[in-house]
């Protein structure tokens, strides 16, 4: 199982066909091969072995998709790096899996400017921009085009494919390492779960760094259909998409789909090429659907359910579940069923199965889950027991097998399709100086599904407000991970027998009334 026979075999069965289109380019299924085994040649050229990491901080663009091919096709692993994140973090990532090459785009060469002499090792910065190359970069068109095409490096199976970093519980992010087959097998397997048919036009809106829009890449390739791109999500750009180039899918994470609900232009826009739209990454709300339904009347949805860890796809929840009655009603709050690549388990804290309708923690298992933790043995033998993931997610199964979210065993927020891991937060707000303590929660929002509240004891004798807190949060990490909203306590936080904080008990007076813990 190798990534790059998947586009080998799109250039062989629809060589003219479209692969790409973004801006004014466009190119067919054979000229994106030569420009893959072209690019794979440079990257070679500059030193590239068989593993080594190479990294991308880009808007998303059509040549995304090259570098996601071209990677392994000269023997490597990507390395998509998260555009929302603070300098620090992109420091720490790329120190952390010893990156040696750094793709850049316009929105990003300062970025990269900054951070370089931070990251030993990084060898190699590449401008994939469209503007004049930064001084100490090298341009991507100008090294792909005086390459010659290399042969196929011939990695696959468990060779590792790629290092996706996600939110980390130790106040970094933490590398998922996946590999060859995860991505074959989740790709194809969500071509079919997806419905996906040959020659389908796919329009990726969603940011490609993320692995909800990561697996489209493969899905798409199989079908050796169309990737239509937009730089970056705005309902507006979405919506101008759809109607000049006539997408027949699109991926929406329930915050951008909320914001095409609210769009003027959508009622001006012409969406009959649409036939089916994904949603996944964090919850959604059923009035957010029965507006969906209503606006998009013609249009199937489909629920996707997983983690980076998981290549990231476990459950589906098809469109003919997405129904208020009927013989199918009644699963539209579930995250539908395992896929046919892999088996899922609700297990009690001694890791045993319960009883369907028991709640306990979601366990996964197949061959699209990850190979481990970069670095972090002991962090993937406590995720990964007898080769089943343990996604820190808890639910129970009905007697259909369909799974239904309930919390969180780990203190993980979902906050806009983003994961935001609490420890992070506090490990930020604990750095200004006014701060004794803090508790970071995640609370029910109607706009990004759970919001990261802080709650925080200041030293004695002195004052800060939220506003202040937030700016310093903005210094240290990403933007959406930071808080929200702060409220400021006086009284020790609740604490149990273990000394650990107790956070059911302070997430509880903004969950009352809810029927599940996770918006």
């Amino acid at each position: 199982m190798q990534i790059t026979s998947i586009i080998r075999r799109a250039a062989q069965v629809n060589p003219n066909g479209i692969a790409t289109i973004f801006e004014d380019r466009q190119q067919s299924w054979s000229q994106m091969l030569d420009r893959v085994a072209r690019l794979a040649g440079a990257l070679q050229n500059l030193g590239l072995r068989a593993g080594d990491r190479v990294a991308l901080l880009s808007l998303n663009s059509d040549r995304y998709i090259e570098y996601y091919f071209a990677t392994v096709w000269a023997g490597g692993a990507m390395m998509p790096m998260n555009i929302r994140w603070a300098a620090a973090e992109c420091a720490y990532a790329l120190n952390d899996a010893g990156a040696k090459i750094l793709v850049v785009d316009e929105a990003f060469k300062g970025v990269a400017s900054e951070i370089h002499p931070q990251v030993e090792g990084l060898e190699t910065l590449i401008y994939c921009g469209d503007a004049e190359t930064p001084t100490g970069m090298l341009n991507y068109e100008e090294i792909l085009t005086a390459a010659d095409p290399a042969p196929d490096a011939g990695r696959g199976e468990d060779d590792l494919a790629g290092v996706f970093y996600t939110g980390g519980t130790t106040g970094f992010p933490k590398g998922v390492m996946l590999s060859h087959t995860n991505f074959y097998v989740g790709g194809v397997a969500n071509a079919h779960e997806i419905n996906m048919r040959d020659g389908i036009v796919y329009l990726h809106a969603a940011p490609m760094f993320h692995i909800a829009d990561l697996l489209f890449f493969s899905a798409v390739t199989f079908m050796a259909g169309t990737h239509v791109v937009i730089p970056t999500f705005t309902p507006d750009s979405t919506l101008s998409a759809i109607e000049t180039h006539r997408p027949n899918q699109v991926l929406l994470v329930p915050v951008m789909l909320q914001m095409v609900l609210q769009s003027e232009k959508l009622a001006q826009t012409d969406t009959t090429s649409l036939e089916q739209i994904a949603y996944g990454a964090s919850p959604i709300t059923e009035a957010v659907l029965k507006e969906a339904f209503k606006k998009f009347p013609n249009v199937a949805f489909l629920q996707a359910f997983g983690q980076t860890e998981l290549s990231p796809v476990a459950s589906i929840l098809p469109s003919e579940y997405h129904v208020f009655d009927g013989p199918k009603a009644g699963k539209l709050r579930s995250a539908g069923r395992p896929t046919r690549v892999c088996e899922i388990r609700i297990l009690d804290d001694q890791d045993a199965e319960v009883a369907r309708g028991d709640v306990g923690q979601i366990a996964v298992k197949g061959p699209i889950t990850m190979l481990g933790y970069w670095n972090k043995p002991d962090v993937t033998a406590e995720t990964i027991k007898d080769g089943w993931v343990m996604t820190g997610d808890a639910g129970y199964m009905d007697d259909d097998g369909f799974i239904f979210l309930m919390d969180r065993v780990k203190d993980m927020i979902v906050s806009g399709g983003e994961n935001v891991y609490s420890a992070e937060v506090e490990n930020a707000l604990g750095q200004h100086p006014a701060v004794a303590t803090s508790a970071v929660i995640g609370i029910p929002s109607d706009q990004w599904g759970e919001s990261v509240h802080a709650i925080v004891i200041l030293h004695p004798n002195v004052t800060v407000t939220p506003s202040d807190l937030q700016a310093h949060c903005r210094t240290l990490i990403a933007g959406y991970k930071c808080p929200r909203s702060v409220e400021f306590r006086t009284e020790p936080l609740p604490l149990s027998g273990a000394n650990k904080v107790l956070k059911i008990e302070l997430r509880k007076p903004f969950w009352e009334g809810q029927d599940r813990q996770i918006s």
